[in-house]
């Protein structure tokens, strides 16, 4: 379970305050697949990176299956990032002179299991179709490859919450199908799927949508 209570974001640039998030409260479940939209600038991506602890907050909490993340230490931080949370960006952020097995292995080596992760990753790489590329390097692959790897280097440590930013923002629509397709495959798994889009028909695809604007969540529906 997530729970945001009262979140606020400020940035300061010079004499410029500018409000990202402004009192947002949310309750996610275990297992749902909730899409948070809005336009540019609405504070969708910055709510994403809060409740990835890539970014804190100025106030407000954030509660993950009964742990306030504001009280944990720099390297209890770093463990919930690698072992909780799986996340895919909308650049996908692999190493292009990797093979796609290497770059999918690489969280399981930051999380210290060194040993034999062949089964691990090729399973993963199976889920998003790609086992046959493994030993492929990544900057062979075409786009759509790319983030199938990315969606697989961020589920191999078996993470509880997939945390998704524009994952289909670079991709034509046959290869978008594609990624929430997997997306929606991990949410029937039992994940609990977070996805940012301003895309209306991939957040048709999730059980509720979150919509954001100047901050604020100004409307919060179950999709049919």
């Amino acid at each position: 379970m997530i729970s945001v209570k009262g979140l606020t974001k400020k940035y300061v640039t010079g004499k410029v305050e500018f409000c990202a998030l402004d009192g947002v409260d949310l309750e996610i479940a275990d297992g749902e697949f909730v899409a948070i939209t809005g336009k540019s600038g609405s504070g969708k991506s910055t709510l994403l990176n809060i409740l990835g602890t890539l970014d804190v907050p100025t106030s407000g909490t954030v509660t993950v299956d009964g742990v306030d993340l504001s009280e944990l230490s720099s390297k209890a931080v770093a463990n919930y990032r690698n072992k909780k949370v799986g996340f895919v960006f909308q650049s996908f952020y692999l190493e292009p002179s990797y093979t796609v097995y290497d770059n999918v292995e690489l969280p399981l080596i930051l999380a210290g299991k060194v040993g034999d992760n062949g089964n691990v990753v090729n399973s993963a790489l199976e889920l998003v179709g790609l086992k046959r590329k493994a030993q492929e390097k990544a900057r062979n692959l075409s786009g759509g490859e790319q983030q199938r790897v990315a969606i697989a280097r961020a589920i191999v440590n078996d993470p509880s919450y997939i945390l998704a930013d524009e994952p289909c923002g670079n991709l034509d629509s046959a290869n978008s199908n594609n990624i929430m397709q997997i997306l929606a495959d991990l949410h029937g798994r039992g994940k609990t799927v977070i996805l940012i889009t301003h895309d209306s028909e991939d957040a048709q695809k999730a059980e509720r949508i979150v919509t954001m604007s100047d901050g604020k969540i100004v409307s919060d529906e179950k999709t049919d």
